[in-house]
């Protein structure tokens, strides 16, 4: 039996977290789940948004699963997430955006891996100021940089993606983002077999809007990544069925790309697709392959189905059959339910 780490989250975490683990104990993987909290939920239980007892948690357990948390804007503590990418040194971040079977979404045949680095760049830095001035001090080195592409580039080879387009604002900020891609094009020299390309931020929003279908792997600095992600699940219908994960040499956090959406919590209808998806990824991670592939088989027949799926989903096939009152939205609970049993039939 394995020990990984669980961190519940706030908002609609503990819900999609309790339906995750729900669905990865189905496959008959044995897993204990060590529970422990961040975000405001961990500061209103001990005091700290990030509590030692969690840093210890992941620290002896290597890998873990995690919730949304909850990030203040503009005052309050700094974002867990973050901290949690440089305390572990998880600068390897992928998104799997994919075309959902059933999912309606202005695309339909999308499949796109959005590679964000993740530990340095301005999320990563130090900020100061006042109610005059908000100074950012932000970095991106050689040393991280090269790691980075080099794992970008060997994820497309393992993955058998021919083509990676390299994001960046060198045009502008000539010395950090200019850098970023010097890199990237000096490492892609070593790996011929692979189409590689670079876009300016702003262009590239506007060409994935146009045609996503023209690229196969993204990668981006920090806060570009961040932002490219949520665009290309817009693609696929949202972030409520776009898997991720935080990856560095030693440590493995596994999460959804979606927020806590307090406005749902504690309703029991949160969709939890996104985290059950990222809960496959680290299945395959610790070499429980037929365990992810059959998770992603039994949420695939669910979501087609189109029966038992969340209010957030809109489904292409039944949306005028939901009009009449059929196919009406169910619970996490129920959509949880849904996937077991598809889990349970390819046993």
């Amino acid at each position: 039996m394995r020990t990984i780490t669980a961190i519940m989250g706030d908002g609609i975490g503990p819900e999609v977290m309790e339906a995750t683990m729900r669905v990865v104990d189905a496959t008959g993987v044995l897993i204990n789940w060590e529970k422990v909290y961040a975000g405001q939920a961990a500061l209103d239980k001990t005091g700290s948004p990030l509590p030692q007892e969690t840093l210890d948690s992941i620290t002896r357990n290597k890998v873990a699963l995690k919730g949304p948390c909850d990030t203040p804007i503009g005052s309050g503590f700094k974002s867990v997430n973050v901290k949690m990418r440089q305390l572990f040194d998880t600068y390897f971040i992928p998104r799997l955006v994919v075309s959902m079977p059933g999912v309606k979404s202005r695309f339909s045949d999308v499949n796109l891996i959005v590679l964000r680095e993740g530990v340095e760049d301005i999320y990563a830095g130090d900020e100061d100021g006042d109610y005059e001035k908000g100074i950012i001090h932000g970095v991106i080195t050689r040393k991280n940089s090269t790691r980075f592409f080099e794992r970008v580039f060997d994820y497309a080879k393992i993955n058998n993606r021919k083509h990676v387009t390299i994001v960046h604002k060198a045009n502008i900020i000539k010395h950090a983002y200019g850098l970023f891609l010097r890199v990237g094009l000096e490492v892609a020299e070593r790996y011929p077999e692979i189409k590689v390309d670079s876009k300016i931020v702003d262009d590239m929003c506007m060409k994935l809007v146009m045609n996503p279908n023209q690229f196969d792997v993204i990668a981006a600095p920090n806060m570009f990544g961040d932002i490219v992600s949520e665009l290309c699940a817009g693609l696929v219908g949202g972030l409520g069925v776009v898997s991720g994960a935080n990856l560095g040499d030693k440590y493995a956090i596994f999460e959804a790309g979606h927020g806590t959406a307090p406005d749902i919590a504690g309703k029991g209808i949160a969709n939890p697709t996104a985290l059950i998806l990222s809960a496959a990824m680290m299945l395959e991670y610790i070499g429980e392959s037929k365990a992810c592939a059959i998770i992603v088989c039994a949420v695939n027949e669910v979501l087609f189905e189109g029966k038992y799926i969340t209010k957030d989903i809109t489904h292409a096939r039944n949306e005028k059959l939901r009009s009449m009152g059929y196919y009406l939205p169910v619970s996490t609970d129920r959509m949880t339910d849904a996937i077991v049993e598809q889990v349970k039939r390819r046993l």
